[in-house]
């Protein structure tokens, strides 16, 4: 399976069960923060987080990115991973034993510490995804996410690994890839080095608990419309009361949960 790999440098190798094509020889730097995907679909990945800023700190070794293959823990000729539903019922269950020897393989070497390394299943049953969670897991070490299939896991493999169920949403997919790639892109794009800008990440939405303000550029003046005065005043102090105001109104508007809790902070 996987050791521990040499260090060289600041640069780090270890061998893996992953098809070296995924790999695509990336570096990855001593220490770097580090996301692993167990999936029956790891060629999904890096996907579109091998396009843009996240792309391209995959390919310095800002980050790294491990898609593991579920299939190759499975059992018989066929390394069949499920089995149907204890009890009865449509669909198929990942088994315990079968998902338990990926996670072992993936959480070797790493801390045994939640907070440190989160260990998560991809479920619609989870609690919801924030910009909160996203900064937790850019906080710590790495990741480990679970993409679930068909009817889903076996409960005993989640309690017995202490195993965290995230959602992206109230919606039901077909597995857990598209979560995974949405839910690494907002926790990658916190880490140091990635934007490249640290005020970005501050004055977006959610960062301060209110949806962002309105953004105008060039030109100055569009079918008609033309881009508040305020902003062209060159006034930073009424610029950014603007921007505030604004944020609360859409907050207000089209959130009204997100404006109850920042009522409530602001008390």
């Amino acid at each position: 399976m996987t050791g521990p790999g040499k260090s060289h440098g600041r640069l780090t190798i270890g061998a893996s069960i992953q098809p070296r094509d995924l790999m695509a020889d990336r570096p990855a730097l001593k220490g770097a923060w580090t996301a692993k995907v167990i999936t029956l679909f790891p060629e999904a990945f890096p996907g579109t987080l091998g396009l843009s800023l996240t792309g391209k700190a995959l390919d310095q070794g800002l980050w790294r990115l491990d898609p593991i293959d579920l299939r190759l823990f499975g059992e018989g000729k066929h390394r069949n991973v499920d089995d149907t539903p204890a009890g009865g019922g449509a669909g198929m269950v990942l088994r315990a034993d079968i998902l338990s020897r990926a996670i072992r393989m993936a959480m070797q070497g790493r801390p045994d510490d939640r907070a440190r390394w989160p260990l998560v299943y991809l479920s619609p049953r989870g609690k919801p995804f924030t910009q909160t969670t996203a900064r937790k897991w850019a906080a710590a070490d790495g990741v480990t996410l679970i993409c679930g299939r068909f009817e889903g896991v076996d409960q005993r493999v989640l309690d017995h690994h202490r195993i965290e169920e995230v959602s992206l949403g109230d919606f039901v997919l077909t597995g857990g890839e598209i979560a995974a790639q949405a839910m690494l892109d907002a926790s990658v794009r916190l880490r140091p080095g990635i934007l490249g800008n640290a005020a970005s990440t501050e004055e977006e939405s959610f960062s301060n608990g209110l949806l962002e303000h309105p953004q105008y550029t060039r030109p100055a003046t569009w079918q008609g419309l033309t881009i508040p005065e305020v902003l062209t005043s060159g006034d930073h102090g009424k610029v950014a009361a603007w921007r505030q105001d604004e944020a609360e109104r859409l907050t207000r508007e089209r959130r009204p949960d997100l404006w109850e809790a920042y009522e409530k902070l602001r008390k």
